[in-house]
């Protein structure tokens, strides 16, 4: 193997290694062991079974939502607003949750999901047509619906949702037994969220896999003019697009009520929307990665947490390697595309 192949074939781990380096120093820096540090995240995500359980919880709705990105990304939309989409998905599920209490386990269950679908799905479809009808970018629309959806679920809260014993902004009262999903081992994981999430990823790899709608979008987001002169229709395919990936975050919201937590709460979905954008950009639009790299993301998260008992390391520390690891992936780019700007480069 010659030294120029051998660089080919580390180039796309590159990345990694040079974020987990500029970490190192960072911590060296301020007169922390890296080895602990490493030592604590990994005991922090892996150390006993229901940090493991917890880690997978949180690994269920951030992949919802990034399975949700990979179709709209792929249509050359930047979804920003499916934290504001998840969040409707939570409304919609405690809706049913609060509203049919009375029903079993096997009527209000998918009356939950069904409702939490609809309702990520209609938010996203307020920016699809938004931008379709009223030429309004999905960034703008998005951030200001993700803030609208913030104020309706604390209006909820501390209105017509609130608690018997009267108003308040931590969330509302908890839901029937019968309304939350089927945990594991007393965890915050849900065997039943992991099927749904394994039929989705499936349902997605092959929309953009094998069909005619997964090279429209495809077309659509590569060149836009070329694709409206092969009949693409831009506005058919956003919408659909948008209302998929809201139908996907609007489980991830689901998930987080009624796995995650036993009530609607403040900031229900706790940044995973956004988050997952970042895991769309580092798995490089693939859809094969999506899982592993929200994985790899899930357990940094949840194993810093345990940073501040070990160690005199903030737990935020896990969102800035997440969020460096991205960087440099932006900054090293691909390899071809180097080639490509170096080669039109020397033509000039």
């Amino acid at each position: 193997m010659t030294l120029k192949s051998f660089l080919q074939r580390l180039w796309p781990i590159m990345p990694t290694i040079a974020s987990l380096a500029f970490i190192a120093a960072l911590l060296l820096a301020f007169g922390a062991d890296p080895r602990t540090a490493l030592e604590a995240v990994w005991q922090g995500a892996f150390g006993s079974q229901d940090r493991i359980l917890s880690t997978v919880a949180f690994w269920v709705p951030l992949t919802f939502c990034a399975i949700g990105l990979m179709l709209t990304f792929t249509a050359g939309l930047w979804n920003i607003g499916i934290e504001g989409q998840m969040i409707l998905g939570a409304l919609g599920a405690s809706w049913a949750a609060l509203t049919f209490k009375d029903q079993p386990a096997w009527v209000l269950i998918p009356l939950e999901i069904l409702a939490a679908m609809m309702a990520g799905a209609l938010w996203a479809a307020i920016s699809a047509i938004l931008k379709t009808h009223g030429k309004v970018h999905e960034i703008f629309s998005g951030l200001a619906l993700t803030n609208l959806a913030i104020i309706l679920t604390n209006y909820l809260i501390s209105g017509p949702w609130q608690p018997p014993e009267g108003g308040s902004f931590r969330g509302t009262a908890p839901f029937a037994t019968a309304a939350l999903l089927p945990r594991y081992a007393e965890s915050r994981f849900s065997p039943l969220s992991l099927v749904l999430l394994t039929l989705a990823f499936i349902a997605a790899a092959i929309l953009l896999g094998n069909t005619t709608w997964g090279l429209k979008l495809k077309a659509l987001g590569r060149n836009p003019r070329s694709a409206f002169l092969l009949g693409v229709s831009s506005n058919r395919e956003t919408l659909t697009a948008m209302l998929l990936c809201g139908a996907m975050a609007g489980l991830g919201g689901a998930v987080r009520v009624l796995s995650w937590f036993d009530s609607l709460r403040q900031s229900i979905s706790g940044g995973i929307g956004f988050l997952a954008l970042l895991v769309v950009m580092l798995a490089a639009y693939r859809i094969l990665w999506v899982p592993f790299v929200a994985f790899f993301f899930s357990a940094v998260l949840q194993g810093s947490i345990t940073l501040q008992l070990r160690t005199q390391l903030h737990s935020s520390l896990g969102g800035i390697l997440t969020g460096v690891l991205v960087l440099f992936t932006l900054l090293f780019g691909d390899l071809n595309n180097l080639k490509r700007l170096r080669k039109s480069a020397r033509n000039e």
